[in-house]
């Protein structure tokens, strides 16, 4: 098998020494670049989610336009319930929308089994195809949510500020809301290993939502779901990135369900964090996604900041602390990228 061109991510998953510091950022394929939003002009986001012709496209326009280190597949978390059965609208007011959500066991029993190499082939091709168009020239990632990520759309039915129905469920109905989260770590495990399959170099897992939740909670309805989920994951040795958002209470468990990366908000303290974590895992974050929203000389400075935080040796991967926010100026995010570099090859020797 050919060797990657540029395996800086890779390497600093794993702890390994890098020249310099790789960067990437979540939802960088997406609609800060207008050569995305002239694809999207074209078709809905879910048909560009199904085309993988068009996703592999706009998985790469990052790599090949700002100059990031790894590309992530062009998809969304919300596929998995949709080939569950659960009709999916992405409304472009309010955002994705379950026209029935779950809310007893009877809404559970009509959910699908589902495989994950049938129901979501598309995505799939999507990887291989991005992965033989990549040619190599830097890691693929895979992704999913996490069980109770996904949970939270499939019960609340949309995106939520309190999370009324998620949380109510889980205290009124604590055994269907483990059959739910169980039914999920399963999929999410396979879906993942046949990312993995089709050719992502490493795949991660987006818990958004695990703030919202005590952490009492977040460790029996997230955290043994994302263990499930990366026990049971076929690799040989792919990384694993676990992004847990607002979870600052639980970032020594989270390094202990066998993920090689944990991913931090822009909230949490880099030099702290890798004082308590860093010998076991590599980190990847944190800057937040505002500061692309200054000018140059600030963005400079919060990457200085950042990098020197993390400190000297491998083991981190400059990323934002969440996504990228849609109407971020391409200059600002290419100045960004170029500052990384830059500046964190003395970090490095």
């Amino acid at each position: 098998m050919a060797e990657l061109k540029n395996d800086l991510f890779i390497r600093a998953c794993k702890k390994q020494a890098v020249e310099r510091t790789p960067v990437w950022m979540m939802r960088q394929a997406g609609r800060f670049l207008p050569e995305y939003r002239a694809v999207r002009d074209k078709v809905d986001f879910l048909t560009l989610c199904k085309t993988p012709e068009l996703a592999s496209e706009v998985t790469i326009q990052p790599v090949d336009i700002i100059g990031v280190d790894a590309a992530i597949i062009f998809s969304d978390i919300l596929v998995i319930p949709e080939a569950m059965g659960m009709k999916l609208e992405m409304l472009e007011s309010k955002g994705p929308v379950f026209e029935k959500p779950i809310r007893n066991e009877n809404d559970f029993k009509k959910l699908r089994s589902i495989d994950p190499t049938k129901n979501l082939k598309y995505v799939l091709d999507a990887v291989a195809l991005t992965k033989k168009n990549l040619n190599y020239r830097v890691p693929l990632i895979g992704f999913s949510g996490s069980p109770w990520t996904l949970f939270t759309y499939m019960v609340e039915g949309c995106g939520s500020k309190n999370f009324l129905n998620a949380k109510s469920l889980l205290y009124n109905n604590p055994k269907l809301a483990h059959s739910i989260l169980d039914r999920l770590a399963d999929i999410v495990a396979e879906y993942l290993s046949a990312k993995i399959e089709a050719g992502a170099d490493a795949v991660q897992i987006f818990d958004t939502w695990g703030g919202v939740l005590s952490q009492k909670d977040f460790n029996e309805f997230s955290l043994r779901y994302i263990s499930k989920i990366i026990s049971n994951i076929k690799r040989s040795d792919q990384p694993v990135i676990v992004f847990a958002k607002g979870v600052h209470h639980s970032l020594k468990e989270i390094a202990y369900t066998g993920a090689n990366v944990v991913g931090l908000d822009w909230t949490m303290d880099l030099h702290k964090v890798r004082n308590e974590i860093g010998e076991k895992v590599s980190l990847q974050g944190n800057m937040d996604p505002t500061v692309l929203f200054a000018d140059e000389k600030v963005i400079k400075d919060e990457v200085k900041r950042i990098l020197a935080s993390y400190g000297k040796g491998s083991g981190h991967i400059f990323n934002l602390g969440h996504g990228i926010l849609p109407n971020t100026d391409t200059e600002k995010v290419k100045a960004f990228i170029k500052y990384v570099k830059e500046e964190s090859v003395s970090y490095n020797k």
